[in-house]
């Protein structure tokens, strides 16, 4: 599959720049906005991935959900679907499907038809049905889906008129409506896949993506740009942009060097914050996230297998430090993997910085004079954690003076992220922004059994008790009954500590004030749709 992206891309890149230098950024009309990302996407289906940089680049620009998650105050809200009745019992979900919305039209597919309930069911099916003609294009891989265990929430999808779809539910869940209304969620083209499982080109659903969101794709270079198009049809409102550049640029020196030469109107991650707040033509933007940022061990590996090794780092590590120093004093610390401003969080005692207790810890775990490891950093800026490689170090040094050798590893974006799904490291920097606002969607893909099997849960723990206790909390709606299960789930993981809490932080972004409108949300993502440029 990589070889077929490689070739398409390097094609259709080829093509473009000839015709187009994307680099000579004053051909650009006005109504173009560029925007300076920190990397390459994946692939164009936010159905294969969890990775935050794939999602900004591909779920709001090109798809719709059935339902959305309202800007106002996070409410699931009408998207392609108008409106959806629960039936009491929570099994069974009916969705009426908007008339004539239209699916892009681009070089390479031409729709016949606007969107019907057969594109619905071709979306989902494709991800449940093991015997779907697209399920394995790709690698078979969904792992938002797989760590929430939809297959064994739906029992099935039906058409019940064009406009007209059914979910049957094995049996309540709720958080269901939230995870239809993520970023993952989208819906593609039944008419484009057919088409291209005639021509045997099947690959190309994920690379070359046909949606009913804003903008189109017409080129895209890796670890160079992706160009988009507006999508003249789009359903929902005037779009403002007519071309929208994702300007890949990984150094966070050069977004700023972009930002300040007006070769990028808005950036990603931007560092030297307090000289964009004082500037006169710039802004800050900043959202407070659903993130936790976290140390990972993996729990399969000696000696993280041993809780007291665990407990011994926490303590040994100086957290408020690594706040000052990464955060810039801009991030809550964390207690938990839950913020504050959840209403299931429950605060757990912080670790208290103490060579003298870790010391301790690490002789009744049987290393008294401590041992060598290694902790991978990862080589991208992310909300949750600004610089891991300047954690990582922070961590080296506390770790260093109760005995522990710690070796600094990381590698390119895309290998990292493979090799952590192989379980090649022994303890991660890492982090996760929630997809909505329910509490299970820290819970379940970060430390459940399931996401340990399809690798979204690094540090591979898994215990029976905390997933009863999850599972309960989703059969039922009562709030009270829910928060008290996630309450003892996480003291569960406050006593085993499969991963140590670091911060919560906030997402930033700098932009032109020429750039108006709502761009980030709390729940990760980026959007263009509703943007304009003067």
């Amino acid at each position: 599959m990589k070889s077929y992206f490689r070739t398409i891309m390097a094609f259709l890149g080829v093509s473009i720049l000839s015709a187009c230098d994307v680099a000579n950024n004053e051909q650009l009309s006005q109504n173009s906005l560029i925007y300076c990302a920190e990397g390459s996407p994946e692939t164009f289906n936010p159905q294969l991935v969890t990775s935050g940089t794939t999602i900004d680049a591909t779920a709001n620009q090109i798809y719709n959900r059935l339902i959305s998650f309202s800007r106002k105050d996070n409410s699931i809200s009408p998207a392609l679907a108008k409106s959806w009745h629960v039936t009491r019992d929570g099994k069974m979900i009916t969705f009426y499907l908007r008339k004539n919305i239209a699916f892009h039209q681009t070089e390479y597919f031409t729709p016949s038809r606007t969107l019907n309930a057969d594109d619905v069911l071709f979306s989902f099916n494709r991800i449940l049905d093991k015997s779907h003609s697209f399920h394995y294009v790709s690698g078979g891989s969904y792992p938002f889906f797989q760590s929430v265990g939809f297959s064994d929430i739906v029992d099935s999808i039906e058409k019940i008129n064009d406009y007209t779809i059914r979910f049957k539910l094995n049996q309540a869940n709720s958080s269901f409506l939230a995870n239809l209304a993520t970023d993952f969620a989208v819906i593609l083209s039944k008419e484009y896949g057919d088409k291209l499982s005639i021509m045997n080109k099947k690959e190309q659903i994920d690379i070359l993506p046909i949606g009913t969101g804003p903008f189109k794709l017409k080129s895209y270079l890796s670890g160079s740009h992706i160009r988009y198009y507006k999508h003249d049809g789009y359903w929902n409102n005037e779009v403002a942009i007519e071309q929208l550049v994702f300007d890949i640029t990984s150094s966070n020196t050069a977004r700023l060097t972009k930002l300040l030469t007006r070769e990028c109107d808005v950036i990603a991650y931007p560092i030297a914050q307090e000289q964009i707040i004082d500037h006169p033509h710039f802004i800050l933007d900043e959202v407070t996230s659903f993130n936790i940022g976290y140390l990972g061990f993996n729990t399969l590996k000696p000696p993280f297998d041993n809780i007291k090794v665990r407990l011994a780092i926490a303590h040994a590590i100086d957290i408020d430090a690594i706040i000052d120093t990464v955060y810039s004093g801009l991030a809550e610390k964390a207690t938990t993997v839950l913020p504050k401003s959840s209403w299931a969080h429950k605060k757990n005692t912080a670790f208290t910085h103490s060579k003298t207790r870790a010391k301790q810890l690490l002789n009744e775990a049987g290393y008294p004079e401590g041992f060598a490891m290694d902790i991978w950093a990862m080589p991208v800026q992310r909300a949750y954690n600004p610089n891991a490689l300047t954690m990582a170090k922070l961590i080296q040094a506390d770790l260093n003076e109760v005995g522990i050798k710690v070796d600094i590893v990381s590698y390119e974006w895309s290998t990292f992220l493979r090799r952590l799904r192989l379980g090649e490291h022994s303890s991660v920097l890492l982090g996760w922004s929630a997809d909505h606002p329910d509490p299970d969607n820290f819970f379940t893909p970060l430390l459940s059994c399931a996401a340990a099997s399809t690798g979204s849960n690094r540090t591979a723990w898994c215990n029976e008790e905390y997933d009863s206790l999850l599972q309960l909390a989703l059969q039922t709606t009562n709030i009270a009954q829910r928060t008290n299960f996630y309450h003892q789930a996480q003291a569960i993981v406050a006593k085993e500590l499969p991963l140590l809490p670091i911060a919560h932080s906030k997402r930033f972004q700098a932009r032109t004030k020429k750039v108006k409108g709502q761009l980030l949300s709390s729940f990760g993502g980026i959007n263009f749709a509703e943007v304009t440029k003067e």
